[in-house]
C-alpha cells in the first residue's frame, strides 16, 4: 500500500502544474520505480483496482510495457504463465477503452510471448480470449495489429537473432492462414461496423507489411474484392487505400504473384475513371495518387513489356502528376524516376512513353509558373513554393533522360518563342519564367559541345522582357550553362554584357543572381576571360561601391579564379593589384585621426572579407614568391598590425582579419616567418584585452604550421600567448562558468593540441602547465561534441607522451624527465577530478564516437598511475549518477579494472569501459523510453 500511494502522489504531482523542479523529481521517481522488482506486484493493483485514476493505470500498463522489455529476467519462468494470465486479466478488465491502456498492454503481452517460449499458442490464446465475444473483437484486433509491428521493430528485447528467428515462426508465419481466415470472417460479419471494418485492415495491413501475408493467399479472400469495394466509403477509404498499396508492393516478386497480378491490375484500371469523379475531393485523389504510383513503380517491367495492358496506369498517374494541388503532384515523382532510369537503359521504347514524357514535361513546366498575383503567397508559402520548384526540376531531368536533353530544350525554347510571338502585351512574365526556370534545371544535362538547342537560347537571352523575374531566371541560366560558355568562348562577350546590366537592375536578387553568373562565368571560362581582366577591374572601381557586399564579394571571387588562371608572375601582379586596393583602404581607416563611423567600419570589414575571398581561391604561388610578393607580406602585416591595434576590439573586425591571416599563412608560406612572431605577440595582446576566440584560432594555426621552428623571438611568442592566454582563461572561469565561454575554450584546447607536439619544452615545463590542465578539464563538461573531442584529444597527447613511457627511444631527449615530473605532479593533484569528469561523461553526455579514445585515456592512466586509480575509483563511481551508472554496472567496472591494473593486463580497461558504456547506453535508453507522456 506504502508503494501504491507513493506512485499515486507522484502522478498527481502531473495534475497539479507545478514548478519544473517539482516535475522532474516526480518524473525521475516513477523511473526509478519503474525499475524495482515492487513494481510488478503495485501495477498489477493498480490496474485491477476500480477507482484508480486513470494516468496510475496508464502508467502502471506502461509499466508492464517497460519490465516485460528490460526485466522479465525479474520474474522466475515457473511464473510466467500466471504473469501471462494478470496481463490478459488486466486487458479483459480494460477492453473498453482507454486506448493507450490497451496499447501499452498488448505490446506488454505481444513482448512476453517473444520471450516465452514455451507459450507456443499466444495467438490462439488471444483469440480463445477474445474473439468470441464482439466487445472484446476490437480488443483483439489491436493485439493481432501489434504483434507483427512490436516483433520486427522492438530490438531492445533481449533475445538472440536465432531465438527471434524461432519464435517469430511459430507466433507469426505459423498463424498467417488463421488470421487471415478471422480477419476475412470479421470484414463481413453481420452486423460489422466500420470502425471494425477499419480495425481489420489495419491489422491485415500490419501482416502484410511484416511479409507474413502472401498477396496469392489474400487474392484468394473476400478481403481482396472488398479492399477495393471499400474505396467507395468516406469511413474506409484511407484504410483501403493503405491496404491495396501494401497488397501491390507485396506483388514485386513478379513471376510468383502474376496471379495475384492478374486479379489486381483490372481492379487498379477499374478506378481510372474516379481521378475525374473525385476530382474536387483532393483527399480522394491523393489516395488513387499513392495506388496508381505504387502500381507504376512495382510494375514498372511489366507497363514497359505489356504496354496494351498495362498503359492505363501509366496514364492514371499523369492525371495525378496534372493534378492542382502540388502536396499531391510529388506521390507521383519517384514513379516517373524510376521508369526514366528504366528506359534510359533500353534501346527503344514505345512512343506511348515518349508522349507520356513529353507530356509530363508541359504539366510539370505549368506547374512551375508563379501565381498570376505572387504577393498573395505567404512568407512560408513562397519559401514553399520555390523549394517545391527544384524538386519539379529533379522529375524533369527524368525527361531528359527518356527525350534527350536537346529535345527538351528546344521543346521549351519553343514555348518562349511562341509566347514572346504574341506580342509583349499579350504575355504575363510567369509564360516566359518558367520555361527559363525548366531550362536552368536542366542545365547539368547538357552536352557542353551541344550546337544546336544551347545557341538558339543563348541567342534568345537578350530579347527577353526587361522584367525582374524574367531577367533573374535568365542571368541563372547563364550561371548553370558556363561549361557550355567555356566551349563555346565566342558568347563570352555577350555574356558578360548581360552580366554586367543585371548589376544595374534595382531588384537585389537580380543583382545576386549576376553575381553568381560571374562567378562561374570566371570560374569555367578562366582561360578565355584573362584577357578581360582590366575590364573587371574597372567595373569593380565604378560599380563595385554600388553593389550590397554578398554581390560584391562574389565579383571578387571571379576575379580570383581569372588570376588564378594566368602565369604565376602576371597572377602575382594582379592579386597585389586588387589587394593594393583593399589595403589602402584599410590604412586609410587607420590613420583616420578621427575615430571612424560603424558603417565605415563596415566597409573596411568588407574589404576584408573579400580580400579573404580572394586568397582563399588562389592559394598560393608555390616555394619560391614570384617578385610582386617578395615584400608583400611585410606590407600587408604592418597595415593589419596597425589596423588591429587600433580597432581589434570590434568582434567583426577581429574575425575577419584573422581568417585573412589564415590565408596569407597558406600564399606566403615560409616567407612570413620573419612576422610570424609579431602576429602571434599581437594575438597574445588582442586576446588579453578582448576575449576574442579568434585570436586563439589563428595563433593556433600558426603555432601548427611554424611549430617546428627554432627561431628565438618565434618560440618566445609561443610561450607567451601559451601563458597570457593560460591566465585570462583562469581568470574568466572564476566569474563565468565553461558554457559561457565554449568557442573561446575550444580555440584555447586546439591551440594547446598544436603545441605540444611542436613545442613540448613550452607546455610541459611553462608554469601554466597546471592551470592549463585544469581549464582543458572544465571543457569536459559541456556538451558540445566539438570540444569534447578537442579536449580528449589533448587529455591523450598529454597522457600518452613518450616521456612517461618507461622504456622511451635510447636515448631519450634530455628534457624527458622534465616533461614526466610536470604530467605526473598535475595527475597527482587533479587525478581524481580528472577522472570524475571523464566517467560521468563517460556515462554522460560523451559523443558515441569519443569511446575509443576515452579507452586509450584510461588505459594510460591504469599503466601509469594503477594503484592511484584503484584508489580513486570507489569514490568516482558513488558520485556518478545512478539513472546513468547501474549500481551493479560499477561493480562490475570497479572489479574489472581492479583485476586489470593487479595483473598488468591493461588492454583488458578496454573492455571494462566498453561494458560500462554499454551498460549506462541501455539505462539511458531505458529512462527515455519509460518517460512518462505528460
Amino acid at each position: 500500500m506504502a508503494d501504491i500511494q507513493a506512485v499515486l502522489s507522484a502522478i498527481d504531482v502531473f495534475s497539479r502544474a507545478p514548478d519544473k523542479a517539482s516535475l522532474d523529481r516526480a518524473n525521475n521517481w516513477l523511473q526509478d520505480f519503474q525499475h524495482s522488482p515492487d513494481a510488478w506486484a503495485t501495477c498489477n493493483v493498480l490496474l485491477l483496482t476500480p477507482d484508480a485514476p486513470p494516468a496510475a493505470k496508464l502508467f502502471a500498463a506502461q509499466t508492464f510495457r517497460a519490465k516485460v522489455t528490460y526485466d522479465l529476467h525479474q520474474v522466475d519462468s515457473a511464473n510466467l504463465p500466471g504473469f501471462r494470465d494478470t496481463l490478459v486479466a488486466a486487458l479483459e478488465r480494460h477492453h473498453a477503452g482507454p486506448r493507450t491502456i490497451i496499447v501499452q498492454l498488448c505490446l506488454a503481452i505481444a513482448g512476453l510471448a517473444l520471450q516465452f517460449p514455451s507459450w507456443t499458442n499466444a495467438v490462439q490464446f488471444m483469440i480463445d480470449s477474445f474473439g468470441r465475444n464482439p466487445a472484446t473483437v476490437p480488443t483483439l484486433l489491436q493485439f493481432l495489429t501489434i504483434l507483427p509491428e512490436e516483433l520486427t521493430n522492438n530490438h531492445k528485447i533481449p533475445i538472440t537473432d536465432d531465438e527471434y528467428s524461432e519464435r517469430e515462426a511459430y507466433l507469426l508465419t505459423a498463424n498467417s492462414k488463421q488470421v487471415l481466415e478471422l480477419l476475412s470472417m470479421y470484414i463481413q460479419a453481420t452486423g460489422v461496423t466500420h470502425a471494425v471494418q477499419a480495425q481489420v485492415f489495419d491489422c491485415l495491413k500490419s501482416w502484410l507489411i511484416a511479409g507474413e501475408v502472401r498477396a496469392t493467399d489474400l487474392a484468394k479472400t473476400p478481403l481482396f474484392a472488398y479492399a477495393f469495394e471499400a474505396l467507395a466509403s468516406e469511413d474506409l477509404f484511407d484504410s483501403a487505400v493503405d491496404v491495396i498499396c501494401e497488397l501491390i508492393h507485396e506483388t514485386q516478386e513478379l513471376d510468383e504473384n502474376m496471379p495475384a497480378i492478374e486479379l489486381v491490375v483490372p481492379h487498379l484500371i477499374a478506378l481510372k475513371p474516379q481521378l475525374v469523379a473525385q476530382r474536387d475531393d483532393a483527399d480522394k485523389i491523393r489516395g488513387y495518387a499513392r495506388i496508381f504510383s505504387e502500381a507504376g513503380e512495382t510494375y514498372r517491367m511489366l507497363l514497359l513489356q505489356h504496354p496494351e495492358t498495362f498503359f492505363p496506369i501509366v496514364e492514371a498517374i499523369g492525371e495525378c502528376s496534372a493534378y492542382h494541388d502540388l502536396d499531391i503532384v510529388p506521390i507521383t515523382f519517384p514513379f516517373w524516376m524510376r521508369l526514366a532510369q528504366t528506359i534510359g537503359k533500353k534501346p527503344s521504347t514505345s512512343p506511348l512513353f515518349m508522349d507520356a514524357y513529353r507530356s509530363l514535361m508541359r504539366v510539370i513546366i505549368n506547374h512551375l509558373h508563379f501565381p498570376p498575383d505572387s504577393a498573395s503567397l505567404s512568407g512560408q508559402e513562397a519559401e514553399d513554393f520555390r523549394s517545391f520548384r527544384h524538386v519539379m526540376g529533379d522529375t524533369l531531368k527524368d525527361c531528359c533522360l527518356v527525350l534527350r536533353t536537346d529535345t527538351c530544350l528546344l521543346a521549351t525554347y519553343q514555348m518562349i518563342t511562341t509566347a514572346l510571338s504574341r506580342g509583349p502585351e499579350a504575355i504575363s512574365w510567369q509564360e516566359i519564367e518558367a520555361p527559363l526556370f525548366a531550362m536552368r534545371s536542366i542545365g547539368a544535362e547538357i552536352d557542353p559541345l551541344d550546337d544546336d538547342a544551347v545557341p538558339k537560347i543563348m541567342d534568345l537571352i537578350p530579347s527577353l522582357p526587361n522584367h525582374p523575374r524574367v531577367r533573374y531566371a535568365a542571368l541563372l541560366i547563364i550561371s548553370r550553362y558556363t561549361e557550355w560558355v567555356n566551349s563555346h568562348p565566342d558568347y563570352i562577350a555577350a555574356q558578360l554584357q548581360y552580366v554586367s546590366a543585371g548589376f544595374e537592375d534595382p531588384d537585389p536578387e537580380v543583382c545576386g543572381a549576376a553575381g553568381q553568373a560571374l562567378k562561374y562565368l570566371c570560374q569555367d571560362c578562366k582561360q578565355h576571360l584573362v584577357e578581360f581582366l582590366p575590364q573587371l577591374h574597372t567595373f569593380l572601381s565604378s560599380t563595385g561601391a554600388k553593389l550590397v557586399q554578398d554581390d560584391r564579394q562574389q565579383v571578387y571571387e571571379a576575379i580570383a579564379y581569372v588570376i588564378s588562371a594566368m602565369p604565376m608572375v602576371r597572377a602575382a601582379e594582379s592579386l597585389r593589384t586588387f589587394s593594393v586596393d583593399i589595403l589602402s583602404q584599410i590604412h586609410a581607416a587607420t590613420i583616420k585621426p578621427t575615430v571612424i563611423t560603424r558603417e565605415e567600419l563596415q566597409d573596411v570589414g568588407n574589404g576584408l572579407e573579400n580580400l579573404e575571398v580572394m586568397l582563399h581561391v588562389i592559394q598560393g604561388f608555390g616555394e619560391v614568391l614570384p617578385p610582386a610578393c617578395q615584400t608583400s607580406c611585410e606590407e600587408a602585416w604592418a597595415v593589419l598590425n596597425a589596423f588591429l591595434a587600433k580597432y581589434g576590439g570590434d568582434y567583426n573586425i577581429g574575425e575577419r582579419t584573422t581568417r585573412v591571416i589564415r590565408h596569407g599563412i597558406t600564399l606566403f608560406g615560409d616567407a612570413a616567418l620573419p612576422v610570424v612572431p609579431s602576429v602571434i605577440a599581437r594575438m597574445s595582446f588582442a586576446f588579453e584585452a578582448t576575449g576574442y576566440p579568434s585570436y586563439l584560432w589563428i595563433a593556433g594555426k600558426m603555432i601548427h604550421r611554424y611549430g617546428n621552428e627554432e627561431d628565438t623571438d618565434l618560440r618566445g611568442s609561443f610561450q607567451e600567448i601559451y601563458e597570457r592566454s593560460t591566465n585570462s582563461i583562469v581568470s574568466l572561469l572564476q566569474s563565468k562558468s565553461p558554457s559561457d565561454i565554449p568557442d573561446i575554450l575550444e580555440d584555447y584546447l586546439r591551440m594547446l593540441t598544436s603545441m605540444v607536439p611542436a613545442a613540448p619544452d613550452i607546455f610541459f615545463q611553462s608554469s601554466a602547465f597546471p592551470l592549463a590542465f585544469r581549464t582543458s578539464m572544465a571543457a569536459l563538461t559541456l556538451v558540445h561534441t566539438d570540444i569534447i573531442f578537442a579536449s580528449l584529444d589533448l587529455f591523450l597527447l598529454i597522457l600518452t607522451h613518450d616521456c612517461l613511457n618507461p622504456a622511451p627511444p635510447a636515448p631519450p631527449p634530455p628534457k624527458f624527465p622534465i616533461y614526466r615530473s610536470a604530467i605526473q605532479a598535475v595527475v597527482e593533484k587533479d587525478g581524481f577530478q580528472f577522472l570524475t569528469y571523464l566517467l560521468n561523461g563517460l556515462v554522460g553526455d560523451f559523443p558515441e564516437d569519443s569511446t575509443s579514445i576515452v579507452v586509450s585515456i584510461f588505459r594510460a592512466i591504469a599503466w601509469i598511475w594503477g594503484p592511484q586509480l584503484i584508489s580513486w575509483l570507489p569514490a568516482v563511481l558513488q558520485q556518478l549518477p545512478a539513472a546513468a551508472a547501474p549500481a551493479e554496472a560499477r561493480a562490475q567496472f570497479l572489479s574489472d579494472v581492479s583485476r586489470a591494473v593487479n595483473e598488468k593486463q591493461y588492454d583488458k580497461v578496454k573492455y571494462a569501459i566498453l561494458s560500462l558504456n554499454r551498460a549506462s547506453r541501455k539505462a539511458r535508453e531505458r529512462r527515455r523510453a519509460g518517460a512518462l507522456d505528460r
